[in-house]
């Protein structure tokens, strides 16, 4: 990987690192429908003249289906369960949990059909991470047993994006994910906005409040977004997708000295079987594998 590649991965592992500093900020003065919205709004205005100026906007409309299917399962489904989670969870736990994802995806890919997700790397992967998850949960329930529905909520919502991913990667091949993506939020903008109207605040939210919400939009949304498509085209997508394993660490450490968060027994046992589980999971194999 060259200089560029490695520089823009780590940023990319950096700006969507940040997102759950941010909502554990604004959730504590913003309901969740107006956190989303806000991001979503903002997400829309920057990729869609993007997608615009590149003339890729109008050749994915041909896919307008899929993607509102997308926008349902990447975006409106997991952004709206994670952020009301971090009312009840630490940001790095949720991050823990979100890292999870590539070992969903490999699930699906073998239900859709993908022979390599059923290579013994893959299913030793899927193992390993499925016990850090059970290890998590489990701490995280003896510390209170109400940490549960959030628990889930955030398994939900990786699970939805994995699927989400899985699905449009085969129904919109070789489409632009910058005008899929600002398509996407600009339909999920339009779903949200009667909920985030109806859900404004009573009193007028803290400078820390406004300010975490506009990063949340305007720097791990529609910048991080755009830098990841430059990525894609950079390293590829395989190496692309590794990018889940510095935005744990980077959640997790931003938790603990911006946030006062504790470095838990759950994080300490539970982080390395997740992300090893989740390395192994996304891995292919070197050779071929021949369907039985």
């Amino acid at each position: 990987m060259s200089r560029k590649g490695w520089a823009l991965f780590a940023l990319v592992g950096l700006l969507w690192g940040v997102p759950y500093l941010f909502m554990k900020v604004a959730v504590d003065e913003l309901a969740t429908p107006v956190i989303v919205f806000s991001r979503l709004l903002i997400g829309a205005i920057v990729l869609v003249p993007l997608a615009l100026y590149e003339g890729t906007l109008r050749p994915a409309f041909k896919y307008w289906k899929y993607i509102a299917l997308y926008a349902i399962a990447e975006m409106v489904i997991p952004w709206s369960l994670i952020t009301n989670a971090q009312k009840e969870l630490s940001s790095g736990v949720v991050a823990l949990l979100v890292a999870t994802v590539p070992i969903w995806a490999t699930l699906f890919a073998h239900h859709t059909g993908d022979s390599t997700a059923a290579h013994r790397t893959r299913i030793f992967g899927i193992a390993i991470g499925l016990i850090g998850i059970l290890f998590l949960v489990g701490f995280e329930t003896l510390n209170d047993v109400g940490n549960i529905r959030a628990l889930i909520q955030v398994l939900v919502a990786s699970a939805s994006y994995a699927y989400a991913v899985n699905m449009i990667t085969r129904k919109a091949p070789e489409t632009s994910g910058v005008a899929i993506n600002g398509i996407a939020m600009a339909l999920s903008t339009v779903i949200f906005a009667p909920f985030a109207f109806t859900h404004l605040p009573s009193q007028k939210p803290s400078n820390h409040a406004v300010l975490a919400t506009i990063g949340l939009g305007v720097i791990c949304t529609a910048l991080a977004f755009w830098v990841f498509f430059i990525v894609l085209k950079e390293i590829g997508a395989a190496r692309a997708s590794l990018v889940v394993y510095p935005n744990t660490a980077v959640a997790v450490m931003l938790g603990i000295f911006l946030l006062d968060e504790q470095l838990t027994l759950a994080i300490v046992i539970g982080l390395p079987m997740v992300l090893l589980g989740s390395y192994f999971a996304s891995r292919k194999p070197s050779t071929p594998v021949i369907a039985r």
